[in-house]
């Protein structure tokens, strides 16, 4: 009897609480978003399984204590991963990936192999339009501050607008790791809301006539200049800006591996096995720290609403942007591209080409859009170098 009692009182569903009981039906709500509605799947779907492993009771596989302690310059495991290590479950041990920043630039090769900079080359005024679309990340900076976030919980918000999943929890692994959970959920949940988001904004700030601009064809691309571009981006950025290194040269060690051509088996692999293998321990990892007691308060609910206005003023800031070009310029630039600055690629892209399409069919905007949506992963890449360059 005294064993069937031990064993009874050792059950999860004796040691529940109501966080984690709340926090269980959200992951089973973001499954079902990735499964039924497809939203992200790739990476809300090992980020909702991560969820609901950490707050399964008596599991033992995160323990925020361990990574309190290691972010604590008053305890004796400040900084420490053998401490991490030594009393660590599974989940712990795949956030040290996070944490030390390995996992975000493992994808940025796999990105970079799967990047076409094509369009960004051909139409350099692309990179203007990319870097508009970086605004919603410094507002949403300053408005956060304003509101009572640290300047580095305040940089982890901004970052959002940004719509790049890998660089929004580099970033924020860095500056304000104890908001990795709702920082990572709203950024691939608005990305996976960009057909949503972005057109009626893009509606309401363009006219018809705007919406109807064609632009000529854009010129091709020697494969010299496909292969310098990685090379001389990384080194000019490097050079101004070494925060934003490591994610800007693992993006384009990537996408050189694609474009050279003597390394084929390396690409395939960044695209496929590697991307594949790391976005599974990341999408884990991180959900791992959406724990009841992180995930449920006024501060999450506060930095979900600021990442949708960070996601809108981006979107709004490329638009904008371009109207203000059309001023100047004797080629008429179609406002819609400027809305695909912010790094969804290539959703944004296809998101202005349907746009364009709606008000005119023959017109095709697909390419033009595909520049401001590569410089954007550019932008925001460099805008999280900026931020942690003022904050780390």
């Amino acid at each position: 009897m005294q064993d069937f009692l031990s064993f009874f009182t050792s059950m999860g569903f004796m040691n529940i609480d109501w966080r984690q009981a709340v926090m269980l039906i959200v992951s089973f709500f973001l499954l079902f978003l990735a499964i039924k509605k497809q939203y992200e799947p790739l990476l809300l779907l090992p980020i909702a399984f991560g969820m609901l492993l950490t707050n399964l009771p008596m599991a033992g596989m995160f323990h925020e204590e361990l990574w309190a302690a290691f972010l604590d310059p008053a305890s004796e495991a400040y900084h420490s991963y053998g401490a991490i290590l030594k009393n660590a479950g599974l989940l712990d041990v795949l956030y040290i990936g996070v944490k030390a920043g390995v996992y975000p630039c493992l994808i940025f090769i796999g990105v970079g192999a799967m990047t076409d900079f094509g369009p960004l080359i051909a139409n350099p005024k692309s990179f203007v339009l990319g870097a508009a679309a970086q605004l919603g990340i410094f507002i949403t900076f300053l408005c956060a501050n304003a509101l009572g976030f640290t300047p580095a919980e305040a940089g982890s918000i901004g970052i959002i607008g940004g719509a790049d999943g890998p660089t929004s929890i580099f970033l924020t692994s860095k500056l304000a790791p104890h908001l990795l959970g709702p920082i990572a959920i709203a950024a691939y949940s608005y990305m996976a809301l960009v057909p949503v988001i972005q057109p009626p904004i893009m509606r309401a700030l363009t006219t018809e006539k705007e919406r109807r601009i064609k632009m000529k064809q854009l010129r091709t691309v020697s494969k010299t200049e496909k292969i310098v571009f990685p090379i001389i981006i990384t080194t000019i950025v490097a050079l101004i800006l070494p925060d934003a290194a490591p994610l800007i040269g693992c993006l384009m060690l990537g996408n050189l591996m694609k474009e050279c051509g003597v390394v084929d088996r390396l690409s395939k692999t960044a695209q496929n096995e590697l991307m594949n293998i790391v976005v599974i321990f990341l999408g884990l990892s991180v959900g791992a720290t959406a724990t009841g007691a992180t995930f449920l308060n006024i501060k999450t609910l506060m930095i979900l609403a600021m990442g949708i206005i960070a996601f809108s003023l981006g979107t709004a800031g490329g638009v904008l942007l371009a109207k203000f070009m059309n001023l100047f310029s004797k080629e008429k630039i179609n406002p819609l591209i400027g809305s695909a600055g912010v790094s969804a690629v290539p959703m944004a892209a296809r998101v202005s080409q349907m746009e364009g399409a709606k008000a005119d069919p023959s017109n095709f905007l697909l390419m033009h859009a595909m520049g401001p949506n590569v410089a954007g992963v550019i932008g925001s890449a460099v805008a999280a170098g900026i931020l942690l360059t003022m904050l780390g």
